[in-house]
């Protein structure tokens, strides 16, 4: 018979061999995976992609920015480029890398597949919205321009990926992006979301954290050097200047109607009842087909009933049915908490004001008016 120390001895050092083989990013395996990607042509398509970005931003890119950005040194950042010049694919401009009609060309298919793979795993799949941009980095350099068509067409032929950036079509053309910093509305000033920086990550992993996303509306409360204190889903947060830094906003007419008496169904103690105004923009794919599957859409009364002893999740009674919901759940329902002695009528406009907006996306890739219907 095994003896209970050897066989847990064994056991320990499995599980220490396969966090050094398996862990996410860090094991051995991840950095095999990673160098054998790294390929001759993946570092190209990376180079095309930098150059791109910098040319679309208005940004001057050199041999320093394209090292920084790929993560090499600046020697191996010249040599690359050198070798994308030499396949007729960028262009020295003094000092400054640019590209080739082929190049330009070449970069906008990496950056259609890139930012069609993120929307796919943002909508039909429960990979978690800090991973979107490193898996779709895997895939981009895997589609041939007929692929990507195909993925577009099983998206319904969406025009803005998870963060608002736009999709290149098929022919190349690019929309604008639009908006100012959150950081330029000043207090009592309203405006919908249109973009958020995905990296660099610890900054993007705030913005997750806080419950933003594309076609959300904000209110900006309090604005300081520091940072800015807003109301948005619901709630009401502080961001680092940083962070709203990467928030772009188109800023709403003077005027506008406030959301007033929005919250978060998670706000609801046992025993008391809200309606339903909507989900929120930022749960997407399989969370937010869940949601609208228990019948979680406008107009739908939730009572909250029963909170675990450890607070998390809580039970609300949906359409006759318990169901459990974890706080991060709770907090993608927008409701409106029901008067004293008020049964069925449901107290209308909980309507989006960014209806005014025609380029909300259904999760499906449709595009619809983003007012309260799911």
């Amino acid at each position: 018979m095994v003896r209970p120390e050897v066989a847990l001895t064994v056991f320990f050092a499995i599980v220490l061999l396969g966090a050094v083989l398996f862990w996410p990013r860090r094991g051995l395996a991840a950095r095999v995976w990673a160098l054998w990607r790294y390929t001759e042509r993946v570092r190209i398509e990376d180079a095309l992609k930098h150059v791109y970005h910098c040319a679309e931003a208005g940004r001057p890119c050199s041999v320093e920015s394209l090292a920084g950005a790929l993560g090499i040194s600046r020697h191996a950042a010249a040599r690359l480029f050198a070798r994308v010049v030499e396949r007729g694919l960028g262009r020295w401009t003094g000092e400054e890398l640019g590209l080739t009609e082929e190049g330009r060309a070449y970069a906008v298919h990496v950056v259609r597949s890139h930012r069609l793979w993120e929307r796919y795993l943002a909508d039909r799949t429960g990979l978690h919205p800090t991973d979107w941009h490193e898996e779709a980095e895997a895939r981009e350099h895997m589609m041939s321009p007929a692929e990507a068509a195909a993925l577009s067409a099983r998206l319904g032929h969406p025009r803005f990926d998870p963060h608002g950036d736009p999709i290149p079509g098929a022919d190349g053309a690019v929309a604008p992006i639009e908006g100012v910093p959150l950081t330029e509305l000043a207090a009592g000033e309203q405006g919908v979301i249109v973009h958020l920086e995905d990296e660099p990550r610890e900054v993007y992993d705030r913005l997750v954290q806080a419950g933003l996303g594309p076609w959300m509306r904000v209110e900006v409360l309090e604005s300081q050097e520091g940072g800015v204190r807003i109301r948005s889903g619901g709630r009401e947060q502080e961001l680092e200047a940083m962070v709203a830094r990467t928030v772009s906003v188109e800023r709403l007419p003077e005027g506008t109607a406030r959301d007033a008496g929005v919250e978060t169904l998670a706000t609801l103690r046992p025993g008391e009842s809200a309606r339903v105004v909507r989900i929120s923009p930022s749960c997407r794919g399989l969370q937010r087909r869940r949601l609208l599957d228990l019948g979680v859409v406008p107009g739908t009364r939730i009572t909250a009933v029963l909170r675990s002893m450890s607070g998390d999740p809580v039970a609300y009674e949906i359409r006759g049915a318990l169901i459990a919901l974890r706080r991060e759940q709770a907090e993608w329902i927008e409701v409106r908490r029901e008067a004293a002695g008020e049964g069925s009528a449901f107290v209308s406009g909980g309507a989006d004001v960014a209806s005014a907006y025609d380029r909300s996306e259904s999760s499906d890739g449709a595009t619809v008016a983003p007012a309260g219907g799911e």
